[in-house]
């Protein structure tokens, strides 16, 4: 695959402007989780009341590169999706409560593109995807697919929510919550290859590992899942 990144835009507690992920990028650390919410302070308090926090970090990052473009098609990509929403629905069915509605519709994974198609007034198409640890690369395969059917621009997102306390011994590849929007366009900038290959498992996620790259730390990135071996190149200067 062969693409262009126009524009990206990261988001995790305490950092958010591109410098603040320079000096991570430097000296990557875990980051304390005090249920920081990014700011959506430009859409409607009812709107925003109605957006979980991890709906909030999509619209935090894709908001603003969307609003410099026209229309375009949404990839979305989650591996643990409304963890928070969904085990709040599951304490209500083991105490007999009864479930509400508006949560059970905002807990299915593909409810946050829902809500950015209804707040945007956006009808392209857009995709929401559960992959497992290379889901960026999944999501990448799906808005290289858009592109190549002559989308002018994919814009692609991905994000995870920190676990509640009682997933937390079974989600270990969350370190803090993070969102990572890209603006995809056709170009020969970066080259994604796909051939088997096993290697060792990373420190961070590699949504986390690209923004190294995208900083300006790194030219090529490899990423290993399972019998898959990524292999991302920078070939601009």
């Amino acid at each position: 695959m062969h693409f262009k990144i126009d524009q990206w835009r990261a988001w995790a507690p305490g950092l958010d402007s591109t410098d603040d992920w320079r000096a991570w990028c430097r000296a990557p650390m875990r980051l304390p989780d005090a249920q920081q919410q990014p700011d959506v302070g430009f859409l409607p308090a009812l709107q925003r009341r109605r957006l979980s926090r991890l709906a909030r970090m999509l619209f935090h990052v894709a908001w603003p590169i969307a609003e410099t473009q026209p229309a375009l098609p949404l990839v979305f990509a989650s591996r643990h999706g409304e963890t928070p929403r969904t085990l709040a629905l599951l304490t209500d069915l083991a105490h007999d409560e009864p479930l509400s509605p508006t949560q059970f519709s905002l807990s299915v994974h593909n409810a946050i593109i829902g809500q950015w198609s209804i707040l945007r007034g956006d009808s392209s198409e857009m995709t929401a995807l559960a992959a497992e640890g290379d889901g960026l690369e999944q999501a990448m395969l799906e808005a290289s697919t858009l592109l190549g059917e002559g989308a002018p621009a994919v814009l692609l997102v991905i994000a995870e929510e920190a676990a509640p306390a009682l997933y937390a011994p079974y989600i270990d590849d969350v370190p803090f919550p993070y969102a990572l929007a890209l603006l995809l366009k056709p170009g020969d900038d970066w080259q994604l290859q796909l051939r088997p290959g096993q290697g060792p498992r990373e420190q961070w996620p590699h949504p986390l590992n690209l923004l190294r790259a995208l900083c300006g730390e790194q030219r090529c990135l490899e990423h290993h899942w399972k019998n898959r071996q990524w292999t991302w190149s920078l070939n601009k200067a």
